[in-house]
């Protein structure tokens, strides 16, 4: 067969205002960059497994109602998607399912919502791809596709997870690929739309798999630099000390996502910046304690930690490695006065990059559910606002306007030339001292 793996890329924000604003501020488009140039490692990853009898095309849509032509014909289109582009997925799907062609939808959203997906395709994938792909590869040869597959009820190990189609990739459209180490989360974010909707427990990948997906990339990209594909990486730091100096020899640089507790650590925190770690993004959520409270659904964990916020990423950031703190403004216990909370954060903690985003109540979430019940949805279906940029919610202690207002004015101060230049500087003067100042205690030694 030949088949099309479609994924639906691309940055979206309903705000016009906000995207008048990021085409002059340098963080913003920076940013947008780094996330559309990402290809979907999800169907790069089912394109690995599939029998080499087929015929496989992997193809990225930024803008649906951009594509110019008619689509190309496949005998199986698989499309993923996210919220804010899952309207022109399905609309993708149904063009082809007009056709004859058989469609099939996954994804996080598709997981939230299955019956909704069910109206515009042939079938429907829920959970993890891999479990339930060779099968869908078979039924669909046979023309006897369901309706749905539930992946939800197979026990997939990442031991078993085949290696994604890297080949399929044109190397000079991004400026970053995938590799993922672990799937899911230990932690229980209310807000959270990661890889816990399709992913009910954390697991981790083999190192030697890995290692083999890292030295792939390398074969079609010298010096790579690579993307980890986790919602929290250095959950087990022991898996990690044995990866890190294998990773060294491989002289790649690499990004990822934690949480605060790799700053215990400094003996890993070394491993990380010896072995090319850029970066560390880190949801510090809210610049203030009290709307941390009931955040983490298991055990509080980001409210037990927050007193020890700065200095956390004052120690990572001793290392080399920079930190990319996110933000959420919209939480409830947040007042108007959030904006300046987080830019005068930002500007002790002395990080050098930073993230803000609307809260965004995604489908699947138990931040979904619990506005719904509060009846504080504005649009409960309009799935274009889900950008994490776009409100569509009812904040609970300042208006929607001041919210919106407050948003863009803090992006103006955060991502201005001057702050931005200021945050690089500081970080690289306090690198210089921590550097100088350990040369000095071996002198003394």
């Amino acid at each position: 067969m030949k088949i099309g793996l479609i994924a639906m890329s691309g940055i979206r924000a309903c705000d016009t205002e906000l995207l008048e604003l990021g085409l002059t501020l340098p963080g913003f488009v920076e940013r947008s960059k780094q996330i559309a140039s990402l290809p979907s490692l999800g169907l790069l990853t089912l394109a690995g497994m599939t029998p080499e009898h087929h015929d496989i095309h992997y193809v990225e849509i930024p803008d649906l109602h951009a594509e110019e032509g008619e689509l190309e014909e496949f005998d199986l289109v698989a499309i993923s998607s996210y919220s804010a582009q899952i309207d022109e997925a399905y609309e993708l799907a149904h063009r082809y399912r007009t056709r004859g062609i058989p469609t099939v939808l996954g994804g996080p959203h598709v997981t939230a919502l299955p019956h909704e997906a069910q109206k515009y395709c042939t079938s429907v994938v829920l959970g993890e791809g891999e479990p339930v792909w060779l099968e869908i590869l078979e039924d669909a040869e046979n023309e006897q596709l369901k309706l749905l597959y539930d992946a939800r009820k197979r026990d997939f190990s990442l031991a078993d997870a085949p290696m994604p189609a890297f080949e399929l990739l044109d190397i000079s459209k991004y400026n970053r690929l995938t590799v993922q180490t672990s799937r899911g989360c230990p932690h229980n974010c209310e807000f959270c739309a990661g890889s816990r909707l399709i992913c009910s427990h954390y697991k981790q990948k083999p190192v030697e798999k890995v290692l083999a997906e890292i030295d792939r990339i390398c074969e079609i990209w010298q010096h790579p630099f690579i993307e980890l594909a986790d919602d929290n990486s250095f959950v087990n730091h022991a898996y990690w000390k044995e990866l890190l100096p294998e990773l060294k020899k491989r002289q790649i640089k690499w990004f990822t996502e934690t949480d605060l507790s790799v700053a215990e650590d400094h003996e890993l925190l070394s491993m990380m910046r010896e072995s090319g770690c850029a970066q560390v993004l880190i949801g510090l959520e809210s610049p203030t304690e009290e709307p941390l409270r009931g955040l983490e659904k298991n055990a509080n964990w980001k409210q037990g930690r927050f007193a020890g916020y700065k200095e956390a990423v004052s120690t990572i950031q001793s290392h080399g490695i920079t930190v990319n703190g996110c933000f959420i403004a919209g939480l409830d216990g947040q007042t108007a006065g959030v904006f300046d909370d987080i830019y005068d954060f930002v500007h002790d903690a002395e990080l050098y990059e930073v993230q803000i985003t609307i809260l965004t109540p995604f489908p699947g979430t138990a931040l979904y559910e619990r506005l719904k019940k509060q009846n504080r949805l504005i649009e409960p279906t309009n799935w274009k606002m889900c950008t994490l940029f776009d409100l569509n919610f009812r904040p609970q202690n300042m208006t929607e306007e001041e919210l919106r207002k407050g948003f863009q004015g803090l992006a103006m101060r955060l991502y201005s030339d001057e702050f931005t230049q200021w945050r690089r500087d500081t970080f690289k003067q306090n690198l210089r001292r921590t550097v100088n100042g350990s040369k000095d205690k071996q002198l003394c030694a």
